[in-house]
């Protein structure tokens, strides 16, 4: 065992890892957070899709211990005050989620996207989502929920500078 500290969600975690375990395992078994899912365990569903220092990321295949020092973002530190983030709100309001499995890798790669660039075409939308598996849709729905969301974070973002 090894010991370190790992910035998930804002907030420090001091934590033992055994040289093999990714952040999947680490995040679902040791710090009980379990937004982010287990769907393939070999890089390719994104259902263990997270933010690490900005970038949409598989955590299923990234050893733990060699995140230190890296900003950690899950599905569960994105909304804000018991209120869901505009993304997770449009993913709703758009009609996006069906089961509900692929609906955190989703939201974390849209979630990046829109912090690198807030007015994506429909094919940045297309091409940041397509590290992600949904075995129920056909992708329609999700593509709006994120034009739906990026519209909502540019007019609020409109909003609070005019104050």
């Amino acid at each position: 065992m090894e010991s370190v500290v790992l910035n998930i969600n804002g907030r420090d975690r001091k934590i033992q890892v055994e040289k093999n375990w990714t952040l999947l395992y680490v995040l679902r078994e040791v710090l009980d957070l379990t937004g982010t899912k287990c769907g393939c365990g070999t890089n390719d569903c994104g259902a263990c899709r997270v933010i690490i220092d900005g970038e949409a990321r598989n955590s299923c295949c990234v050893q733990a211990r060699r995140l230190e020092g890296c900003k950690i973002e899950t599905i569960e530190g994105i909304a804000k005050g018991g209120k869901l983030h505009p993304i997770q709100q449009a993913f709703i309001d758009a009609g996006a989620v069906q089961c509900g499995f692929c609906t955190p890798g989703m939201i974390m790669s849209a979630k990046a996207l829109l912090d690198a660039c807030p007015d994506p075409t429909e094919e940045q939308i297309r091409e940041a989502l397509s590290h992600n598996l949904c075995r129920c849709t056909g992708y329609v729905k999700i593509v709006e929920a994120v034009q739906l969301a990026a519209e909502r974070m540019r007019e609020e973002q409109e909003g609070g500078s005019a104050s």
